[in-house]
């Protein structure tokens, strides 16, 4: 069960990951050269917007059920693609695969951390991350092929099939939650204590800070394969997914060792150092370095911000405390994609500009985390000197 969920998701990120790498020249093709950075941002929206449905509902009605109906949305969205030929149908397309978004890892995550021992939930969200840098790596790094190949239109029926296949293999999986709740619209009625989990809340402040990193690259990587004369515009996600396969496996296992914190603290530093990089990159040979320390940082830090949300969530409320990380994701990339707009214009002098915001955005999280461990590490002090 746990390898279905996880090559499920590998198929679904596959598919949403395929087509991102020509949405730039899509949107420019159709009059939006100038809202690059709305491709993400709409995206993100109403993944947003949907977290706490998706999450509340996944603590009821079942983890197998939302992630079924993120596919069955995706797949929607990814046909309706081609038939786009102005900008206000495309952000509205871009709005509904969102939801798909906020609804499918919410769902799978949930079964993922239900299943597995707290003793080896770092390992094991080191392997389902493993699988998460693939569908990411893989669908980033074979799109321009396939577009220059067969057309733009063949990304979007392939991401349809793929979504198609990854619902077939979730029927398979085994639900995780007891004592459903047969659906009903009321259900829909979220409360204000359902909408976010609090004692996730140091997850969600760390995940927004290193997502705002990701928005950046997102929409970003594409023009930098451009202005340093790369012609595969995925590029960047193909270094990417190389290092990180080998330090999620590594980390998750470390993190349950030293603590979920302590670990995050490393990925945050090589985070800070791969967009310092990035932002003062001159050629094709620092924007590769950029790139694979970027996948170090990410390898380390997405295993322990997993396994730290389902370490702080109460066991019947693991639905809402996934939600909760994926809407600092959300607010993250949603942020740090938006930041491009007005910070880059083309050119590589205000490619600084744009990757510098990240560089600031990272050391907040190493500081944010330096100062929790230290509180952390005195308060067990204070309690057991109080024991003595």
């Amino acid at each position: 069960s746990f390898w279905l969920k996880s090559i499920a998701i590998l198929l679904y990120l596959i598919s949403f990951n395929l087509i991102l790498p020509e949405m730039n020249d899509f949107i420019s093709k159709i009059g939006g050269a100038d809202k690059k950075g709305y491709t993400i941002a709409f995206f993100t929206i109403s993944a947003l917007i949907s977290r706490p449905f998706s999450g509340k509902l996944s603590d009821l009605i079942g983890r197998k059920k939302v992630a079924i109906i993120g596919f069955v949305i995706a797949l929607f969205a990814s046909l309706l693609y081609p038939i786009c030929t102005n900008l206000y149908f495309f952000l509205a397309i871009r709005f509904l695969h969102g939801f798909s978004a906020g609804f499918s890892p919410t769902g799978a995550t949930a079964l993922i951390t239900d299943s597995v021992p707290e003793e080896k939930r770092g390992v094991a969200m080191g392997i389902f991350g493993v699988f998460i840098s693939l569908g990411i790596g893989t669908g980033q790094g074979i799109s321009t092929l396939i577009s220059d190949s067969f057309g733009v239109n063949s990304l979007f029926f392939i991401s349809a099939i793929l979504v198609l296949v990854s619902t077939f293999l979730m029927r398979f999986v085994t639900e995780t939650l007891e004592n459903l709740v047969p659906f009903k619209l009321e259900l829909l009625n979220v409360k204000k204590n359902e909408l976010v989990e609090r004692n996730v809340f140091p997850v969600a402040i760390v995940m927004t800070l290193s997502a705002f990193c990701s928005g950046i690259i997102f929409v970003l990587s594409p023009e930098m394969s451009k202005i340093f004369g790369i012609s595969n515009k995925g590029a960047f996600f193909v270094y990417y997914v190389l290092m990180t396969i080998v330090t999620r496996l590594i980390f998750g296992r470390i993190s349950d060792k030293i603590g979920r914190p302590q670990t995050l603290l490393m990925g945050m530093i090589l985070l800070s150092i791969s967009m310092l990089t990035l932002a003062s990159a001159t050629s094709e040979n620092q924007f590769t370095i950029g790139s694979i320390v970027f996948g170090l940082a990410t390898g380390i830090s997405s295993p322990s911000l997993f396994a730290w949300t389902a370490d702080l969530s109460p066991p019947h409320r693991r639905g809402i405390g996934a939600g909760t990380m994926f809407i600092a994701l959300e607010i993250g990339i949603m942020l740090g994609s938006f930041s491009v707009d007005f910070t880059f214009d083309g050119t590589i002098k205000t490619l600084f500009n744009a990757l510098f915001i990240g560089v600031l955005t990272s050391a907040t999280a190493v500081i944010y985390l330096s100062i929790f461990i230290v509180r952390k590490k005195a308060r067990k002090l204070d309690i057991s000197s109080t024991k003595k």
